[in-house]
């Protein structure tokens, strides 16, 4: 009996250990792979690692995550310890009362964190950036030393201090001679615990950041939404990094003479002071520069949705600097907006545009400043959103619609079905559904013969049901981006993409095709708008017009693979990168395609309660 539980317990170690390992490993492997593809390797190539060295926006993430987390631990470290030390002298009710204050922040859900201390810097009128990114982790990072360090105060005994003091020491030296030397093992697991929490951090760093400032969580999150292999190789570096720290000091630093260290104590405290003085002053001096030079630009995009090369040109041609950010969602762009955050350009989607229209974010154009929108496409202007397209210049347009395999699912089923064929039991196990609360939606509405902008409750619940119907009897999975390579790799035989991703993942795959039904689909349009409050409204014109260039958006559409609202790129890729790809040809023709309206709350309120219960599952 005694030998089976032997086995079980090396068994259980050796499945928990390739649980955690495995993974690891599998990301490190792919970082060698010779395509984008993040699941199907074919081929060793150093690629992605060359064009890790060359992305100047990943070195200033680097940059900004190791300065943060060191200075956030250093001086999280000392506040924390003060504070452990004297909570051990103060009476039982203050000691209780700061302990379950300081327990605030760990039990708080980041989210909620984050917007506190995003609400707090705008009341401050701060503006964001690198030193309200550092205030923030010293914030969080605090209470988790003082939970670390607090224990090993506690278990001292109240009069070594004393006891020191009548031996001759000053407080000072009974501090760091008796006191601090008896707990350094709390202090150092919650310095750990600190640089780790801050090195870490997307959520809170993601809300408290502006003015270019990322960290290596905002950059590599901006990654995930489109197929970007750079990720697998900066995180087999990061890998490689922890592995030779953890060997040094396990290996190396035992192996050091006691009076070695002895000897390098004094030099090593005053080399470290000195590291950390230069790198508040570098950190710190450099974004304070670019946010008070003479010629910025704020542009808030969606995340890899513009060939970045674009910036850099931009920069030289127009001797200025352009600060550039990315949100997730237009309701996360929203929020930042609305908290009080200052950006010149946008480039939210139609719906937004109108939202911010009626609540007069914006300002408008001046198309006597922007000569090249002459080139737009007729198609994409004068639309609902936006009449006469008075505040908004169409950036990058298309529809949703079914991505199939050709030789899984027949094109006969999708003519007579339209969208019910993500309810055709012959597919079961066999979807992806866009996890998108009024994407999915559409759907259930258009394959009911409903407006996709329907405000009656009972066609709203008519499409709860059908998603819920769907849901049941289809088990669809509710993906995000990472349909796109799952679709490449060809795990499922359907999915509901845009079709900009759809253009992409096709030219990747043959063997799959793209679908709208005559039922009718979301024409969708993203266009570039000019803030209220712009700072700089020469250069904003300036930009826009340089977006619409003929080369430039070429650039663009190649490396977003999303469809061009510029005539020339547009012929240019249709006729070529992406010839004979229906998809990268928004079919608009149809008159039950329509464009998102904006939601009042209520309506808006009450799709969200529906959609929860339909991902309840």
């Amino acid at each position: 009996m005694k030998r089976k539980n032997t086995i079980f317990s090396k068994l259980y170690i050796v499945l928990c250990l390739a649980f955690f390992y495995l993974p690891i490993l599998v990301t490190m492997i792919f970082s060698f792979n010779s395509s984008k593809s993040l699941t199907r390797f074919t081929g060793f190539s150093l690629r992605w690692y060359g064009e890790l060295l060359n992305n100047m926006e990943i070195s200033k993430a680097v940059y900004v995550s190791v300065t943060i987390a060191i200075i956030a631990t250093i001086i999280s470290t000392i506040l924390g310890t003060i504070t452990a030390i004297g909570l051990s002298k103060n009476r039982k009710i203050l000691k209780e009362m700061v302990l379950t204050i300081n327990n605030f922040p760990i039990l708080n859900p980041d989210i909620v964190t984050a917007i506190g201390l995003m609400l707090l810097f705008s009341s401050l009128g701060m503006t964001k950036g690198y030193l309200t990114m550092l205030l923030a982790h010293i914030a969080f990072c605090t209470p988790y030393v003082i939970t670390s360090v607090y224990p090993k105060v506690r278990n001292l005994d109240p009069n070594l201090a004393n006891a020191a003091m009548d031996l001759g020491a000053t407080p000072y030296q009974a501090l760091t001679k008796v006191i601090v030397p008896m707990i350094k093992e709390g202090i150092f697991a919650g310095a750990l615990l600190a640089f780790t929490m801050s090195f870490d951090d997307f959520v809170i760093s993601y809300f408290v950041s502006g003015n270019g400032v990322k960290n290596i969580s905002i950059v590599v999150y901006n990654m995930t939404k489109r197929i970007n292999p750079t990720i697998n190789a900066l995180s087999t570096i990061v890998i490689l990094v922890i592995v030779l720290v953890l060997l040094f000091a396990n290996l190396v630093l035992p192996k050091l003479q006691a009076s070695t260290v002895k000897k390098l104590k004094p030099r090593t405290r005053k080399i470290v002071a000195a590291v950390t003085a230069v790198v508040i002053v570098v950190g710190l001096g450099k974004w304070t520069i670019v946010s008070q030079g003479n010629h910025v630009l704020r542009v808030y995009n969606a995340g890899e949705y513009m060939d970045l090369n674009l910036i850099d040109k931009f920069e030289k041609e127009f001797n200025c600097t352009i600060v550039y950010e990315t949100f997730e969602s237009n309701e996360m762009m929203y929020t930042k907006l609305a908290s009080g955050e200052s950006y010149d350009v946008l480039v939210p989607s139609d719906y937004m545009i109108e939202r911010l229209i009626k609540e007069e974010y914006l300002q408008a154009l001046d198309w006597k400043k922007i000569p090249n929108s002459k080139k737009l496409m007729k198609e994409v202007q004068n639309k609902e959103y936006d009449p006469g397209n008075r505040y908004s210049c169409p950036y990058f347009w298309g529809t949703v619609g079914i991505l199939y395999n050709k030789n899984v699912v027949s094109q006969d089923d999708l003519k007579n079905e339209g969208w019910n064929v993500l309810k055709d039991t012959k597919y079961k196990g066999n979807v992806y559904m866009y996890d998108s609360e009024r994407d999915s939606f559409m759907i259930a509405l258009k394959a009911l013969g409903y407006s996709m902008n329907t405000t009656k409750l009972s066609e709203i619940e008519e499409a709860y049901e059908w998603l819920i119907q769907q849901r049941d009897t289809m088990d669809p999975i509710y993906a995000g981006d990472d349909v796109i390579d799952n679709m490449i790799s060809g795990n499922k035989a359907m999915a509901v993409v845009y079709s900009g991703d759809a253009s992409y993942i096709i030219s990747e795959n043959p063997e799959l095709d793209y679908y709208t039904p005559q039922q009718g689909t979301n024409t969708w349009y993203d266009a570039m708008v000019i803030t209220k409050d712009c700072s700089e409204v020469d250069l904003a014109h300036a930009f826009i017009n340089f977006m619409l260039d003929d080369e430039n958006a070429l650039s663009n559409t190649e490396e977003v693979g999303y469809t061009s609202t510029v005539k020339s790129a547009f012929e240019e890729m249709k006729n070529g990168t992406y010839e004979g790809i229906d998809s990268y040809i928004p079919q608009i023709d149809n008159p039950k395609n329509e464009i998102f309206a904006y939601q009042k709350p209520k309506i808006k309120q009450k799709f969200a309660e529906l959609w929860t219960k339909v991902k309840a599952k």
